[in-house]
């Protein structure tokens, strides 16, 4: 099982392209970086943690630009968004910046998409809460399309285009894997369908990913890897993860100063290295 940090990289923490040197030199396999384009002054929607919102919440880079300043200072780290906001995304913009990032770090990158939780910053956005699924669903199929093919077209309910010319394409092939953020019964019907990989939460136990993974398997999807986000410091529920057959697990970092995270991730390598 490998290991990975997931985060905010915000104006108030340590820069991006030093926090790769410092996971790569630590043995850390991958960067989820995490996607909020703003928060609404006004909300309704509560935060999904409990209690009042975190500020890195409204203060967190473009991961795009984020990734690229990482990917500059780096040779190996995998550049993940965990997860971009795709329906709160331009499809057409998106495969660029994807396929971009892509051939500028040789490869490294695994795209992380979720519908969100923040119905007002969708509406912010012109998208409708009531059909991101659906969205997020043609957005899928749109960009396979414009990454793999000289004259991409898409026509559906809510992504439509004639025959465009998009390049670079990206250096993987078919295209960076797509996971899916999420467990609820909807973001697995689009793992099973439309993505490359799955990437639920830390609250998910052992037993349910066990259960998705024989539940794949039964229709024809037995190669589906797993990145578990923001996991526990647990060793009984790493051994537990490991076991259910992840490829991978983040540990969850707090954002802050240079300084205080090379602490923080010298800690993290450490249960690290006992783990292993």
């Amino acid at each position: 099982m490998k290991f990975g940090i997931s985060t905010f990289v915000t104006d108030e923490g340590i820069r991006p392209g030093a926090l790769g040197r410092a996971l790569e030199e630590r043995g850390f396999d991958s960067l989820l970086l995490a996607e909020h384009s703003h928060i609404p002054v006004s909300r309704e929607s509560p935060y999904p943690g409990g209690g009042e919102l975190p500020r890195v919440y409204y203060r967190t880079l473009d991961p795009f630009v984020a990734l690229t300043a990482v990917a500059a200072e780096t040779r190996d780290l995998l550049l993940f968004t965990g997860v971009a906001l795709l329906v709160q995304r331009d499809v057409i913009h998106t495969a660029k910046e994807v396929a971009s990032l892509d051939l500028l770090s040789g490869g490294r990158v695994a795209f992380g998409v979720g519908v969100g939780w923040n119905r007002e910053e969708m509406r912010n956005h012109g998208t409708d809460p009531r059909t991101r699924g659906a969205l997020i669903d043609e957005q899928i199929q749109a960009l396979k399309a414009i990454w793999t093919q000289d004259e991409a077209e898409f026509h559906g309910e809510h992504v439509d285009f004639d025959p465009i010319w998009q390049w670079p394409k990206p250096v993987q092939r078919p295209h960076p894997p797509i996971y899916v953020g999420g467990e609820s019964e909807a973001a697995l019907t689009r793992l099973a369908k439309h993505a490359d990989g799955w990437m639920p939460r830390a609250h998910t136990p052992p037993e349910e990913i066990k259960r998705v993974r024989a539940w794949l398997a039964e229709q024809g999807r037995t190669d589906v890897p797993f990145t578990v986000f923001g996991a526990g410091r647990s060793e009984e529920a790493l051994a537990g993860y490991a076991e259910a057959g992840v490829e991978r697990v983040t540990f969850l970092l707090g954002t802050r100063p240079e300084p205080e995270t090379l602490t923080k991730l010298d800690e993290l390598a450490a249960l690290v290295e006992g783990y292993r």
